[in-house]
């Protein structure tokens, strides 16, 4: 199965946050509010964005508890979602249970989102000017969500890489260390090393970027291995690269329009930010450009296998 790493990520909603919630307000946390009761027509979906549509057919699948990858960019927004309550009975390779719960009317309008986005591949199209994504739920704080707090032993002070490598690009002119004596927020694993959010030692800066594991004194924390979807694009809009896509947006390095990345997954906060993969002098780095800035979902996008049958 087609993973994409990711993104994003999801602080809890509390039972407050939820309470009093209106028809509309709930409507609002659906992209196809009624998709599970109504059958969908094939000139409205041409109304959505191509990208939007992938999420359309995947909530569907939601909606029954199907288990997406760890990371996923339909994982790092369904998690956002009070809903959504995923069935961690299933296997992620077995997925039976939610195909079988689904209606008629869904696997119908499954397979005609499906054959939209195809034609709009077939056209060379994305549909810009359709539909976008709903507005992601807000947050009191503004870090990328999936992240969760991870007891690390005290008074380590661990080498921060933008990516998982000795050999990558490290910011603060590369003396960026994590002090474990502070607040630390994991993701998951890349090959043995841990991607994490943290505050930077000078106050008002977050930073995200991977630890090496096997740097880490006491118990290693228990994430899930990540997986990124890896598909070559590029910036159609010059944008900066940042690592703190929580607070500052401080710049890492600018990528001009034409700059050839690599698409690892979608993340979001209060936002959209697509994490990605470059090089800056000559060195490995990832990081985030504002949703919109990059070639993918276009038409050589290969359709992503999340949710598919």
């Amino acid at each position: 199965m087609k993973k994409a790493a990711a993104l994003i990520l999801a602080l809890v909603f509390t039972a407050a946050g939820l309470t009093g919630l209106t028809a509309a307000g709930a409507d609002s946390l659906y992209i196809i509010p009624d998709s599970n009761t109504r059958e969908l027509t094939y000139d409205e979906l041409w109304g959505y964005q191509y990208d939007t549509l992938l999420y359309a057919f995947n909530e569907i699948y939601a909606r029954h508890g199907y288990k997406f990858e760890t990371g996923s960019r339909c994982y790092n927004w369904f998690t956002m979602m009070p809903w959504y309550k995923p069935n961690e009975s299933e296997s992620s390779k077995n997925h039976h249970e939610t195909y079988s719960q689904c209606s008629a009317i869904e696997n119908r309008n499954v397979d005609l989102i499906k054959s939209v986005r195809r034609e709009m591949r077939e056209l060379g199209i994305t549909n810009s000017g359709g539909k976008g994504m709903p507005t992601p739920p807000a947050q009191n704080v503004n870090k990328p969500r999936g992240f969760e707090y991870v007891n690390l032993k005290a008074g380590q002070k661990l080498p921060v890489y933008s990516a998982p490598s000795s050999y990558a690009f490290r910011a603060n002119n590369g003396k960026a260390l994590v002090n474990t004596n502070g607040a630390v927020y994991a993701l998951g694993w890349d090959n043995g090393w841990m991607l994490m959010l943290y505050e930077a030692n000078y106050a008002g800066q977050y930073r995200v970027g991977y630890v090496d594991g096997s740097a880490i004194r006491g118990n290693r924390p228990n994430l899930d291995y990540l997986t990124w979807e890896m598909e070559p694009c590029e910036v159609i809009q010059g944008t900066s690269l940042t690592d703190d896509p929580a607070l500052t947006g401080n710049a890492m390095t600018y990528l001009p329009e034409g700059t050839k990345v690599t698409y690892l997954t979608s993340m979001f906060n209060n936002t959209a930010w697509d994490y990605i993969e470059t090089t800056i002098d000559g060195q490995t780095a990832r990081g985030f450009v504002p949703e919109g800035t990059l070639s993918i979902g276009g038409p050589d996008m290969t359709e992503e296998t999340d949710g598919e049958g």
